[in-house]
Protein backbone atom coordinates (compact mmCIF):
# COMPACT_ATOMS: atom_id res chain seq x y z
CA UNK A 1 0.00 0.00 0.00
CA UNK A 2 3.10 2.47 -0.14
CA UNK A 3 4.68 3.92 -3.32
CA UNK A 4 7.69 2.28 -4.91
CA UNK A 5 10.77 4.15 -4.12
CA UNK A 6 11.91 2.67 -7.58
CA UNK A 7 9.14 4.55 -9.10
CA UNK A 8 8.49 8.18 -7.74
CA UNK A 9 11.21 9.76 -9.76
CA UNK A 10 8.53 10.90 -12.24
CA UNK A 11 5.44 12.39 -12.21
CA UNK A 12 3.06 11.89 -9.45
CA UNK A 13 0.98 13.38 -6.64
CA UNK A 14 1.76 11.92 -4.07
CA UNK A 15 4.16 13.52 -0.94
CA UNK A 16 6.93 10.92 -2.09
CA UNK A 17 6.85 12.13 -5.38
CA UNK A 18 7.74 15.84 -4.19
CA UNK A 19 10.54 15.02 -2.22
CA UNK A 20 11.80 13.29 -5.15
CA UNK A 21 11.41 16.55 -7.33
CA UNK A 22 12.86 18.82 -4.54
CA UNK A 23 15.91 16.20 -4.38
CA UNK A 24 16.78 16.43 -8.21
CA UNK A 25 15.92 19.95 -8.18
CA UNK A 26 18.65 20.60 -5.71
CA UNK A 27 21.23 17.78 -7.24
CA UNK A 28 20.66 19.44 -11.27
CA UNK A 29 21.49 23.10 -9.37
CA UNK A 30 24.64 21.67 -7.50
CA UNK A 31 26.37 20.30 -11.02
CA UNK A 32 26.10 16.50 -10.54
CA UNK A 33 28.91 14.38 -11.77
CA UNK A 34 27.07 10.78 -11.58
CA UNK A 35 24.14 9.01 -10.40
CA UNK A 36 24.59 5.71 -9.34
CA UNK A 37 21.17 3.86 -7.94
CA UNK A 38 22.66 0.47 -6.24
CA UNK A 39 20.26 -1.87 -6.17
CA UNK A 40 19.53 -5.87 -5.02
CA UNK A 41 17.40 -8.28 -6.58
CA UNK A 42 16.11 -11.58 -5.72
CA UNK A 43 16.45 -14.06 -8.40
CA UNK A 44 20.10 -15.83 -9.29
CA UNK A 45 21.29 -13.09 -11.37
CA UNK A 46 24.83 -12.08 -12.80
CA UNK A 47 26.23 -7.96 -11.79
CA UNK A 48 25.15 -5.38 -14.40
CA UNK A 49 24.60 -2.02 -15.25
CA UNK A 50 20.90 -0.55 -16.34
CA UNK A 51 21.06 3.14 -18.35
CA UNK A 52 18.12 4.80 -20.12
CA UNK A 53 20.36 6.40 -21.70
CA UNK A 54 22.99 5.70 -24.55
CA UNK A 55 25.04 8.44 -24.93
CA UNK A 56 28.60 7.91 -24.80
CA UNK A 57 29.27 9.03 -21.10
CA UNK A 58 26.41 7.50 -19.49
CA UNK A 59 27.67 3.97 -21.83
CA UNK A 60 31.47 4.30 -19.74
CA UNK A 61 29.94 5.09 -16.54
CA UNK A 62 27.77 1.43 -16.91
CA UNK A 63 31.07 -0.62 -18.50
CA UNK A 64 33.19 0.74 -15.49
CA UNK A 65 30.83 -1.31 -13.33
CA UNK A 66 31.21 -5.22 -15.65
CA UNK A 67 30.53 -5.63 -19.76
CA UNK A 68 27.12 -6.52 -19.39
CA UNK A 69 24.67 -3.56 -19.31
CA UNK A 70 20.67 -2.89 -19.84
CA UNK A 71 18.74 -0.49 -21.52
CA UNK A 72 15.21 0.14 -20.91
CA UNK A 73 13.08 3.07 -21.26
CA UNK A 74 10.30 0.95 -18.98
CA UNK A 75 8.70 1.09 -16.22
CA UNK A 76 9.24 5.06 -15.92
CA UNK A 77 10.16 6.85 -12.69
CA UNK A 78 12.84 5.04 -11.91
CA UNK A 79 15.87 7.61 -10.38
CA UNK A 80 18.41 7.03 -13.28
CA UNK A 81 16.11 7.52 -15.74
CA UNK A 82 15.33 10.74 -14.00
CA UNK A 83 18.96 11.84 -13.21
CA UNK A 84 20.06 10.89 -16.66
CA UNK A 85 18.17 13.88 -18.25
CA UNK A 86 21.44 16.05 -16.84
CA UNK A 87 24.60 13.47 -15.87
CA UNK A 88 25.42 10.44 -16.27
CA UNK A 89 22.96 7.61 -14.68
CA UNK A 90 23.37 4.17 -13.69
CA UNK A 91 21.70 1.62 -11.70
CA UNK A 92 23.69 -0.94 -10.37
CA UNK A 93 21.99 -4.67 -9.85
CA UNK A 94 24.29 -6.04 -7.21
CA UNK A 95 23.00 -9.84 -7.04
CA UNK A 96 21.15 -10.63 -3.92
CA UNK A 97 20.89 -9.11 -0.56
CA UNK A 98 23.92 -10.25 1.80
CA UNK A 99 25.81 -12.16 -0.45
CA UNK A 100 29.54 -10.23 0.21
CA UNK A 101 30.73 -9.73 -3.35
CA UNK A 102 27.75 -7.67 -4.52
CA UNK A 103 28.65 -5.36 -1.86
CA UNK A 104 32.24 -5.27 -2.42
CA UNK A 105 31.59 -4.96 -6.24
CA UNK A 106 29.90 -1.77 -5.67
CA UNK A 107 32.29 -0.58 -3.19
CA UNK A 108 34.98 -0.96 -5.71
CA UNK A 109 32.61 0.79 -7.94
CA UNK A 110 32.04 3.93 -6.10
CA UNK A 111 35.81 4.01 -5.36
CA UNK A 112 36.41 4.39 -9.16
CA UNK A 113 34.17 6.88 -10.25
CA UNK A 114 35.23 8.94 -6.89
CA UNK A 115 38.87 8.93 -8.44
CA UNK A 116 37.99 9.48 -12.32
CA UNK A 117 39.01 12.67 -13.30
CA UNK A 118 36.08 13.29 -15.75
CA UNK A 119 33.94 10.59 -17.57
CA UNK A 120 34.78 9.73 -21.04
CA UNK A 121 32.94 11.63 -24.01
CA UNK A 122 34.25 9.23 -27.01
CA UNK A 123 32.34 5.87 -27.99
CA UNK A 124 32.48 3.12 -26.20
CA UNK A 125 33.75 0.07 -28.57
CA UNK A 126 31.05 -2.29 -29.32
CA UNK A 127 34.08 -5.14 -28.03
CA UNK A 128 33.87 -3.52 -24.70
CA UNK A 129 29.94 -3.99 -23.91
CA UNK A 130 27.50 -6.38 -24.20
CA UNK A 131 24.31 -4.36 -24.35
CA UNK A 132 21.18 -5.37 -23.99
CA UNK A 133 17.38 -4.21 -24.17
CA UNK A 134 14.31 -4.29 -22.17
CA UNK A 135 11.65 -5.12 -24.71
CA UNK A 136 9.05 -6.88 -22.81
CA UNK A 137 7.94 -7.21 -19.11
CA UNK A 138 5.89 -10.79 -17.90
CA UNK A 139 3.45 -10.95 -15.54
CA UNK A 140 1.50 -13.59 -14.33
CA UNK A 141 -2.38 -12.18 -13.81
CA UNK A 142 -3.96 -12.26 -10.36
CA UNK A 143 -6.55 -14.73 -11.95
CA UNK A 144 -4.20 -17.07 -12.26
CA UNK A 145 -2.28 -19.41 -9.73
CA UNK A 146 1.29 -20.70 -10.04
CA UNK A 147 3.87 -23.05 -8.81
CA UNK A 148 7.72 -23.76 -8.53
CA UNK A 149 7.71 -27.50 -9.14
CA UNK A 150 4.88 -28.53 -7.15
CA UNK A 151 1.00 -29.37 -8.49
CA UNK A 152 -0.13 -27.04 -5.56
CA UNK A 153 -0.45 -23.54 -6.45
CA UNK A 154 -1.16 -20.29 -4.60
CA UNK A 155 -4.48 -21.38 -4.26
CA UNK A 156 -4.44 -23.45 -1.62
CA UNK A 157 -5.80 -27.10 -2.66
CA UNK A 158 -6.43 -26.37 -6.45
CA UNK A 159 -3.84 -27.34 -9.19
CA UNK A 160 -1.65 -24.64 -10.35
CA UNK A 161 -2.76 -23.03 -13.49
CA UNK A 162 0.55 -23.04 -14.21
CA UNK A 163 4.12 -24.65 -13.19
CA UNK A 164 7.66 -23.36 -13.24
CA UNK A 165 10.57 -25.59 -13.06
CA UNK A 166 11.97 -24.97 -8.83
CA UNK A 167 15.38 -23.54 -10.80
CA UNK A 168 13.42 -21.10 -13.01
CA UNK A 169 16.08 -18.56 -12.24
CA UNK A 170 18.80 -19.98 -13.63
CA UNK A 171 17.73 -19.11 -17.11
CA UNK A 172 18.65 -15.45 -16.00
CA UNK A 173 20.60 -13.75 -18.85
CA UNK A 174 20.66 -16.44 -20.86
CA UNK A 175 20.23 -16.47 -24.37
CA UNK A 176 17.35 -18.99 -24.90
CA UNK A 177 16.59 -20.56 -28.29
CA UNK A 178 13.21 -20.80 -29.81
CA UNK A 179 10.70 -24.09 -28.68
CA UNK A 180 12.71 -24.06 -25.17
CA UNK A 181 10.31 -25.01 -22.15
CA UNK A 182 10.19 -22.37 -19.32
CA UNK A 183 6.73 -23.98 -17.54
CA UNK A 184 4.07 -25.92 -17.75
CA UNK A 185 0.30 -25.20 -18.19
CA UNK A 186 -3.24 -27.37 -17.02
CA UNK A 187 -5.69 -24.93 -18.72
CA UNK A 188 -4.07 -22.93 -21.67
CA UNK A 189 -1.74 -20.03 -21.75
CA UNK A 190 -1.95 -17.51 -19.18
CA UNK A 191 1.09 -15.30 -19.67
CA UNK A 192 0.97 -12.14 -19.80
CA UNK A 193 3.22 -10.16 -21.51
CA UNK A 194 3.69 -6.24 -22.29
CA UNK A 195 5.75 -4.67 -24.71
CA UNK A 196 7.11 -1.13 -23.92
CA UNK A 197 3.90 0.75 -25.22
CA UNK A 198 1.69 -1.40 -22.84
CA UNK A 199 0.51 -3.82 -26.28
CA UNK A 200 -0.15 -7.03 -24.92
CA UNK A 201 2.66 -9.58 -27.17
CA UNK A 202 2.69 -12.47 -25.29
CA UNK A 203 2.07 -14.56 -28.86
CA UNK A 204 5.04 -13.24 -30.09
CA UNK A 205 7.54 -14.21 -27.39
CA UNK A 206 5.43 -17.59 -26.14
CA UNK A 207 3.32 -20.61 -27.01
CA UNK A 208 1.65 -23.57 -25.39
CA UNK A 209 2.18 -26.73 -27.08
CA UNK A 210 1.03 -30.46 -25.06
CA UNK A 211 0.96 -28.82 -21.96
CA UNK A 212 4.18 -26.83 -22.02
CA UNK A 213 4.86 -23.00 -22.63
CA UNK A 214 7.83 -22.44 -24.64
CA UNK A 215 9.48 -19.89 -26.26
CA UNK A 216 8.22 -18.79 -29.87
CA UNK A 217 10.94 -16.66 -30.37
CA UNK A 218 15.14 -16.03 -29.52
CA UNK A 219 15.20 -14.28 -25.59
CA UNK A 220 17.10 -13.88 -22.75
CA UNK A 221 15.08 -12.98 -19.77
CA UNK A 222 15.73 -11.23 -16.48
CA UNK A 223 15.16 -10.76 -13.32
CA UNK A 224 13.36 -13.95 -13.20
CA UNK A 225 12.59 -14.93 -9.43
CA UNK A 226 11.25 -17.75 -7.19
CA UNK A 227 9.92 -15.09 -4.86
CA UNK A 228 6.26 -15.29 -4.85
CA UNK A 229 5.27 -12.13 -3.60
CA UNK A 230 7.33 -10.05 -6.21
CA UNK A 231 6.13 -11.69 -8.75
CA UNK A 232 2.84 -10.83 -7.86
CA UNK A 233 4.31 -7.00 -6.74
CA UNK A 234 6.19 -6.97 -9.95
CA UNK A 235 6.48 -9.13 -12.51
CA UNK A 236 7.66 -12.70 -13.58
CA UNK A 237 10.81 -11.43 -15.28
CA UNK A 238 11.71 -9.01 -18.21
CA UNK A 239 12.51 -10.08 -22.04
CA UNK A 240 15.92 -9.06 -23.26
CA UNK A 241 17.67 -8.51 -26.86
CA UNK A 242 20.49 -7.49 -28.25
CA UNK A 243 21.07 -4.62 -28.69
CA UNK A 244 23.29 -2.99 -31.62
CA UNK A 245 26.04 -0.18 -30.79
CA UNK A 246 25.61 2.24 -33.29
CA UNK A 247 28.74 3.10 -35.06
Amino acid sequence: GQPDYNRIWGSGSTPEHAMAQAVLQQMQQRGVFASVDIHNNTGTNPHYACVNHLDAPTLHLATLFGRTVLYFTKPEGVQSMAFGRFCPAVTLECGKPDQPHGTQHAYEFLEACLHLSAIPQRPVLSQDIDLFHSVAIVKVPDQVSFSFGEENGDQEGSPSHIRFPPDLDLLNFRELPPHTPIGWTNNGFHLEVQDEQGQNVADRFFYACNGEIRTSVPIMPGMLTLNSRIIRQDCLCYLMERYPLAG
